[in-house]
């Protein structure tokens, strides 16, 4: 089904599909020319106004042009501050350091180093477990079933995703997939709080087995929620193992925070839910303030590596390193967090709600403002946990409907089949209702 658009949509979206790449992903789903956009609206070229609950795959932390991170970039402008520096210091990227250490928990900034990458996430994961085979001169690196941590060579390896890995040959080797605590589709058949204590036994057997066939890992690395993989939070419980499992056997912990970083889950950073203190982790995304930027924060210890073992021309965006400043200061003097909790909690419960009269959701989970609703065939055979098939034909239907009446969301997990939430995090708690609103009035007509 294709969705209609008017001329000049039709007319950008034709000279697109002329000349863009066949890779293009976003505008097969969203067939729009975005215009204008504030907040946590977006107009197209024709005028058409969204919700948009996409926001950059996470990016925009405070919307689209946001008056503090147009005020920071302005303020850069006018004082004709360099724009690119490389790795060479400013004042704007001293302070950007700082603001970015006071976020994190104490015992783990008065231990850390940063490093600054290329603009996307990928660059930085792949820094990161650079950095964990200098500092420990092994190579193994565990990752999850379900993960998703870039689409460069190095970064497609470490992600669970296969269709993206048919085609590409050769990638990084010496990875290893292990459970991840996905209770709706447990690994292990089991389901509930079960998942996570087999799968934490499951890991801590694997590295102790002498004949486990797996070399003693250079780092592990997961995401505390996986965002691309459905929207699955990891139970605290089994976050706190995987930190005793990998502190006690001396292997570096990298935790992704490229989606939850920066207050989308309920807290700055998302494995603080779980109380623990990783060795590394991995920011992009909101980090930047709407504006391109990674960085790689890890325990100084690792800092084993020599002058150029990472680089990368567009390491010194200084206008985002302003925009995520003004960002990171809003955010904690602004009381985010605590609407973060709120807007969440109260979205949750819309679509449990609307899950209680539609068994084709099959499950809705996530923490903070970063929410999924897995949509399944309910009238098939259950897995032996009582899941149902994934429906990723209903999902992409759902979605549709959602296009049309004024709502972007995006699609992921298993065979595409889950709904996701991201909205910006200052949605209001009006706005989450016409957002659940839009949502329910999508799903009773895909699925009547």
């Amino acid at each position: 089904m294709s969705v209609q658009t008017s001329s000049k949509n039709q007319l950008f979206l034709e000279q697109q599909n002329k000349r863009e790449s066949n890779a293009r992903s976003y505008p097969r789903r969203f067939p729009l020319a975005m215009q204008t956009a504030e907040g946590i609206f977006v107009k197209d070229a024709d005028g058409k106004q969204y919700y948009d609950c996409l926001a950059g795959a996470g990016t925009l932390a405070l919307g689209h042009n946001h008056p503090v991170v147009i005020e920071a970039i302005q303020k850069m402008i006018d004082e004709k501050r360099p724009l690119h520096t490389l790795d060479i210091t400013s004042e704007i990227k001293e302070e950007f350091i700082s603001e970015v250490f006071a976020s994190l928990p104490e015992s783990f900034a008065k231990r850390a180093k940063i490093q600054f990458c290329g603009p996307t996430g990928g660059d930085a994961i792949e820094a990161a477990i650079k950095l964990v085979k200098t500092a420990t001169g092994k190579r193994s690196i565990l990752s999850f079933h379900g993960g998703y941590h870039g689409a460069t060579h190095g970064t497609m390896a470490l992600s669970g995703n296969l269709s993206p890995k048919e085609h590409v040959h050769g990638l990084m080797p010496d990875v290893h997939f292990l459970p991840y605590p996905y209770e709706y589709r447990c690994p292990f058949g089991a389901g509930g709080e079960e998942t996570h204590r087999l799968s934490s036994a499951y890991i801590e057997h694997m590295l102790d087995d002498p004949e486990s066939g797996i070399l003693q890992p250079a780092g592990m690395i997961f995401e505390a929620v996986q965002g691309e993989g459905g929207s699955v939070p990891a139970p605290v419980e089994w976050i706190k193992e995987m930190r005793r499992i990998t502190k006690e056997r001396g292997i570096p912990l990298i935790v992704d925070e490229v989606q939850t970083g920066i207050g989308r889950t309920g807290k700055m950073f998302a494995f603080e839910h779980a109380g623990i203190i990783p060795d590394v982790i991995v920011l992009s995304k909101a980090i930047g303030g709407s504006l391109p930027l990674s960085v790689v924060i890890y325990d100084r210890d690792l800092d084993q590596w020599g002058p150029g073992a990472h680089i990368g021309t567009f390491r010194g965006n200084q206008m985002a390193m302003a925009a995520g400043t003004a960002t990171l200061k809003y955010v904690k003097e602004h009381d985010v967090l605590s609407r973060v909790e709120k807007a969440g909690a109260k979205l949750m419960q819309h679509l449990k709600d609307v899950q209680r009269d539609v068994p084709e959701i099959g499950d809705v989970r996530g923490r903070g403002l970063m929410i999924g609703a897995e949509i399944v065939s309910p009238f098939q055979k259950q897995s032996k946990n009582g899941s149902f098939p994934a429906d990723p034909e209903l999902a992409a239907h759902i979605q549709r409907k959602c296009f049309e009446k004024g709502l972007i969301v995006e699609t992921g997990g298993r065979h595409g089949s889950v709904i996701r939430f991201l909205p910006p995090l200052i949605v209001t708690e009006e706005q989450i209702d016409d957002i659940a609103a839009i949502f329910k009035e999508a799903v009773y007509e895909a699925v009547k």
